[in-house]
């Protein structure tokens, strides 16, 4: 507890005295927000899924082979619905713009959930390397466009009936008139829309700009699933800069490489706990 204290002070040093502050999120950081996909949540939500197709956690559900459309949009409006739609911001997420409010800071994060934004983090400072929830893309791609899904995700929902959405509600691309899904990067088939790539230039620009001075690299909730997205990078550019700090915070993975050591700052445990505590 002792070491942990100590730690805690040395990234609020850091914080303070930092020129640009650059935030890695994965899951970690929306389960610390308590945005799980098994468990009591998944109970709540999804136990006539799991009683009738016997997956037992949100993620095992997104990978079922539906057998129809219908069947496929009634799990995935409702998936949509309550990690996108239906959750307050989470005070993780609230703890950490206080954190970095006022300050030079930006956002990469693979989470899907748009919780940045609920929280009140500036649409400009984040890139969502992997989608979001919110949006639909044709599933060949015949373009390489994006659609808001609000109103048709609230419509399904009110409509299913019997783990089935009416066949009427089964979205189609407006350009092709195939099957619509949902934007996150599970394959080549992902849309890179103008709004994606507009924030990769910003990031992009913010590490040009930014990443050879005195930068904490904060990476939160991140585990080894698509490590060469934050974790990889951020461990690079720490090593090339020697002005640089690396603080990574999450519950049983967190660590650095030896050759960024001394400029590291590792915290084993609940992100939610630590970013409560950097308000002190």
């Amino acid at each position: 507890m002792q070491d942990d204290q100590a730690k805690l002070e040395r990234i609020k040093g850091e914080l303070a005295q930092a020129n640009a502050v650059l935030i890695g999120a994965g899951a970690g950081l929306s389960a610390a927000a308590g945005f799980t996909y098994a468990g009591a949540r998944f109970e709540t939500y999804f136990h006539d899924f799991e009683k009738k197709y016997g997956f037992h956690d949100m993620y095992s559900g997104g990978f079922y082979p539906f057998p129809t459309p219908e069947e496929f949009w009634a799990y995935w409006s409702r998936n949509i619905y309550v990690n996108r739609y239906d959750q307050p911001a989470g005070k993780p997420y609230e703890d950490l713009l206080r954190l970095v409010r006022g300050k030079n800071y930006f956002v990469l994060t693979t989470n899907v959930d748009h919780r940045f934004q609920v929280a009140g983090f500036e649409k400009e400072r984040l890139f969502y390397t992997q989608g979001d929830y919110g949006l639909f893309q044709c599933s060949e791609p015949c373009h390489q466009t994006t659609y808001d899904n609000e109103a048709q995700i609230r419509a399904m929902l009110a409509a299913q009936k019997d783990m089935r959405i009416p066949s009427s509600l089964v979205p189609r691309c407006p350009r092709c008139g195939k099957p619509m899904t949902y934007n996150l990067r599970v394959d080549e088939r992902f849309v890179e829309d103008a709004g994606w790539h507009a924030a990769a230039e910003r990031y992009h620009a913010f590490v040009e700009a930014y990443g050879g001075g005195r930068i904490l690299f904060l990476e939160l909730g991140v585990g080894g699933n698509t490590p060469g997205i934050i974790k990889y990078p951020f461990w690079r550019m720490a090593l090339r800069n020697k002005q640089a700090t690396y603080v990574c915070i999450n519950l049983g993975e967190a660590f650095a490489p030896r050759e960024i050591g001394r400029r590291s700052l590792c915290l084993n445990a609940d992100i939610a706990v630590v970013l409560s505590a950097l308000q002190a």
